[in-house]
């Protein structure tokens, strides 16, 4: 207002912090304050401020941690060694044709052996895990003054017809809502989805962030430009079709309060609604129930990377700014930084609690969403072995290994399934001769036990959750888990193509195709 005087929009007059923090700031300078809501005080910060956030979003980790950043695909040194590898095995299927493809087929089949066995282990440790009471939570209910700000961020795009569902399941959170901290992340130019947010006449914990128009076009850029204005001490992000149980935010405060100064963010499971709708539902329910309930809740008891999922992931806001955020290039960006806070010393949690979504149920939307998760484990897995030996040291080698198997062996298992498939029909149907090149010796039953115990086992491991959330009906659909996986080596060669030819496109899944409603929950 002049040389001496200041105007402050605050949302408290009587809040003496703000004086302290601008008389250091501007001392012997006169303050006039204006009272404000926290949506004008936003308004302000995107009006003046908009460039720096957005530039922030896009380009922080990039510029803090290059290395760490998937906005370059390949390195040159990975470059050559794929190109060594593709130049030595062409030479050995020339020379020595047999004794080539016999080596391939060994590896293969060891490895799905032992990650079967590593799934096993995870799987029997974690059904023990969910087995045990996480704590007195409840006790949070009764001491509302004494729980902290939480931020939920909720990116939506091109989707009006959730708003007004959204809004009320929001309302349902069992947490004060004068703790609560919404921010609806809308892109600048969805006006469709804007309008219908107006509309909806939000309630005053929900504040409006409207993301501008620039590339990558991605979820994660959406999330990080949110960050900026998160006033929580903790912070979630739930998709728009997503219901969590109301007390999830209790939950988790309860495991930040009562786990160790490192846990950066616990995971909550993630379940399906409209499970029963078709083939694809099911099998969906299967994969989730078993990842969520068995393979998580493993990974943390053996203190492993855990790769998080895209959403009801909470965090210490602090520890989420920390880390960089989240890697607007990475198009499964919280697999990614589930890794990086595993290599900076944190440690990642699963609570006992559920956030139920709408199962894909249509074949090629499904197809469309898993590519892009694949596509983001390439990311990842490329990223962290940008400097294998780094990642040992900082990770540790129990850890490396565990992430080798879990993203890394994730995607060798979908891109080689089908070749070992269409081998075994083939063999089926015409008994060829020439096989026998291919096993010799012990390497045959090598194979015959990937082939009849590591199916059954992958079989059971997907039943075992199912007895836990009593999904009884789905059991009989675990026997077609074989043909479920052929979808995901579809999707995984789809995700391959796009790593190379549009590897920051993001595959936008159309949700409300279910006809199933969501009060089945």
């Amino acid at each position: 207002m002049g040389e001496r005087s200041l105007q402050v929009v605050v949302r408290n007059p009587f809040n003496s912090v703000v004086e302290s923090i601008v008389h250091r700031k501007f001392p012997h300078t006169e303050l006039i304050k204006v009272l404000g809501t926290e949506r004008d005080i936003t308004a302000l910060l995107a009006q003046y401020y908009q460039k720096d956030f957005s530039d922030g979003a896009i380009y922080q980790l990039l510029q803090r941690a290059p290395h760490e950043s998937a906005a370059r695909v390949f390195t040159l040194p990975q470059l050559l060694v794929l190109y060594g590898l593709a130049v030595v095995g062409l030479w050995l299927l020339t020379h020595h044709f047999w004794a080539t493809l016999a080596s391939i087929m060994l590896v293969l089949n060891l490895f799905f052996v032992v990650a079967i066995g590593f799934k096993l282990v995870l799987s029997v440790q974690g059904l023990k895990i969910r087995q045990q009471e996480h704590g007195r939570w409840e006790t949070l209910i009764y001491k509302p003054q004494a729980l902290p700000i939480y931020t939920v961020l909720v990116p939506v795009y091109n989707e009006p017809e959730v708003i007004p569902i959204l809004i009320e399941a929001l309302r349902k959170l069992d947490y004060p809502q004068e703790k609560l901290d919404v921010l609806l992340l809308l892109e600048e130019k969805d006006i469709v989805t804007l309008e219908a947010s107006r509309a909806a006449n939000p309630p005053g914990f929900v504040r409006f962030i409207l993301i501008p128009d620039s590339q990558p076009k991605t979820k994660p850029k959406a999330c990080n430009y949110g960050l900026a204005f998160a006033r929580g001490e903790y912070l979630t992000i739930y998709d728009a079709e997503d219901i969590p149980d109301p007390d999830q935010l209790l939950k988790a405060v309860w495991a930040f309060k009562s786990g160790p100064p490192n846990l950066a963010c616990v995971q909550a499971a993630l379940n399906y609604f409209n499970r029963e709708e078709n083939f694809l539902t099911r099998m969906f329910t299967l994969e989730y129930s078993y990842w969520f309930d068995c393979l998580l809740p493993g990974l943390e008891a053996f203190q492993l990377p855990i790769p998080l999922g895209g959403t009801s992931n909470h965090f210490r806001t602090d520890l989420l700014r920390e880390l960089g955020g989240w890697d607007p290039f990475n198009v499964t960006e919280d697999a990614d930084l589930g890794i990086r806070a595993s290599q900076r010393g944190y440690v990642v949690g699963v609570i006992n609690s559920t956030t139920y979504e709408e199962a894909n149920c249509q074949t090629k939307n499904w197809i469309r969403q898993r590519s892009r998760w694949i596509k983001g484990y390439m990311q990842t897995w490329l990223v962290h072995n940008r400097n294998p030996w780094r990642s040992i040291r900082k990770l540790g080698l129990k850890n490396w290994l565990g992430y080798q198997f879990f993203i890394g062996g994730t995607i060798v298992a979908f891109l080689s399934g089908p070749f070992l498939w269409l081998l075994y029909f083939y063999w089926l149907f015409t008994r060829g001769t020439w096989l026998v090149h291919l096993f010799p010796g012990w390497t045959l039953y090598i194979s015959l036990i990937c082939l009849l115990l590591g199916n059954a086992l992958g079989i059971y491991l997907n039943m075992t959750a199912i007895f836990r959330r009593r999904y009884f009906r789905l059991l009989p659909y675990a026997l077609l888990n074989p043909i479920y996986w052929q979808l995901h080596s579809m999707a995984a060669y789809m995700a391959l193509w796009q790593l190379f030819t549009k590897p920051f496109y993001w595959e936008k899944t159309q949700h409300g195709l279910s006809k199933v409603k969501k009060q089945t929950v």
